[in-house]
């Protein structure tokens, strides 16, 4: 076998609506260059996070504005040039709004097709896996996206009460950016730790913000989980702010698995998904700003 040394980095969905009846329908895209249907899916910009380009492509390729819900599998293939693979992130992504796409060189059609039939028209097994994990999970109803705070300086270097311990510099910048990343989960809601840093981190969402100190790291990881299910059990998305310290135990707790680190670094967190309060998916979410410090 060929030596791969090129990987292309991807990313796309499998965007979902419901139709009168609560009939699924998933949209796929089918592309004169290849004469194939597939996933609406495409290349990363330089710089650009997964994420923010699953969403900006399955919008340029199908024009429906579409909202993350749960991490799937991904999938790898040879693209046809000598030495090059295509790696491709995907998210099962709800539809708020859709648009009729005319016809272009890249996109002759983007077509809403019942879940039934999806598997006979797209034109290659590995979309037909990723599709086949999305209809293996029970249907998301809420998705909470648990963050730890930005950066804050040190805490010894603080001479205040340490709950009034603001962002610095570098936690404004990555919480702005992980603020980006946010926004395209749509969240209606926003739940912080009573910390000032806490607050400070999810802010530049400009949502109304409800403090709950059971998302304090002093409380018990058994107490923030059951707080974490209560909120999840609200529907919709939401976004929860924490502490590094009360976090990993937390999560342990939420998903009783002991074998699995859940270490998140400041600035980053976790997406969240589940069906009727039950946690079906997860997933981390790290801004690049973050994911590049050492």
């Amino acid at each position: 076998m060929a030596e791969m040394n090129a990987v292309v980095h991807a990313a796309g969905g499998v965007v979902w609506r419901t139709v009168s009846g609560g009939a699924v329908e998933i949209v796929l895209v089918h592309r004169p260059r290849y004469h194939d249907w597939s996933l609406p899916k495409g290349k990363l910009d330089p710089g650009e996070h997964a994420l923010a380009a699953a969403v900006r492509e399955v919008y340029e390729e199908t024009l429906v504005s579409a909202v993350p819900q749960v991490r799937l599998p991904s999938i790898r293939y040879l693209t046809g040039e000598p030495g090059v693979e295509k790696h491709v992130d995907f998210w099962s992504m709800r539809s708020q709004s859709w648009t009729f796409r005319p016809a272009d060189d890249e996109i002759e059609e983007a077509r809403w097709v019942p879940v039934g039939e999806v598997q006979g028209l797209l034109s290659y097994a590995h979309d037909r896996g990723v599709v086949r994990a999305f209809l293996d999970l029970p249907r998301v109803t809420s998705v909470v996206a648990l963050v730890r705070h930005a950066k804050a300086g040190k805490r010894r270097e603080w001479s205040g009460p340490d709950g009034d311990r603001p962002l610095d510099a570098t936690g404004e910048r990555d919480a702005t950016a992980l603020s980006e990343l946010l926004t395209l989960l749509r969240p209606e809601r926003v739940v912080s730790a009573t910390p000032l840093r806490c607050r400070q981190t999810v802010e530049p969402l400009g949502l109304p913000l409800d403090l709950d100190a059971r998302f304090d790291e002093e409380q018990p990881p058994d107490t923030a989980a059951a707080a974490l299910v209560e909120v999840a059990k609200q529907g919709g998305v939401t976004v929860v702010c924490s502490q590094g310290k009360l976090m990993p135990p937390l999560l342990t707790e939420l998903t009783r698995r002991t074998d699995v680190n859940f270490h998140t670094r400041k600035g980053a967190g976790w997406i969240l998904s589940f069906a009727d309060g039950r946690l079906v998916g997860r997933d981390k979410l790290v801004p690049l700003t973050v994911a590049r410090e050492p």
